[in-house]
């Protein structure tokens, strides 16, 4: 029973990917790139897999380059299913 009233107390943790923009297009969305690692189960290798997220940005702040830190969230459209947390670095402005 202490353990259904420390859960109502604290909220849960959401899922957190750090990636870089690729896409600053749209109104209010970026698209971020996360880079993956894991070792192949039968050739022991490691192998990169990247995943694309449509990310809501609610001030346009992210540029393509950048290094951000994006949170799960509920949907909010078709796709959208994380939000802009930060940006931790910027990409150098040419």
């Amino acid at each position: 029973m202490a353990t259904q009233q420390q859960s109502a107390e604290e909220p849960a943790q959401r899922k957190t990917r750090v990636g870089h923009v690729m896409s600053d297009k749209m109104e209010k969305t970026v698209v971020v790139s996360v880079m993956r690692r894991y070792m192949h189960p039968k050739y022991k290798k490691y192998v990169k897999e990247r995943i694309k997220y449509k990310v809501h940005d609610e001030d346009n702040d992210g540029n393509v380059g950048d290094k951000v830190l994006i949170e799960e969230t509920r949907p909010l459209s078709k796709h959208k299913r994380w939000r802009l947390k930060e940006i931790i670095e910027r990409a150098p402005q040419v």
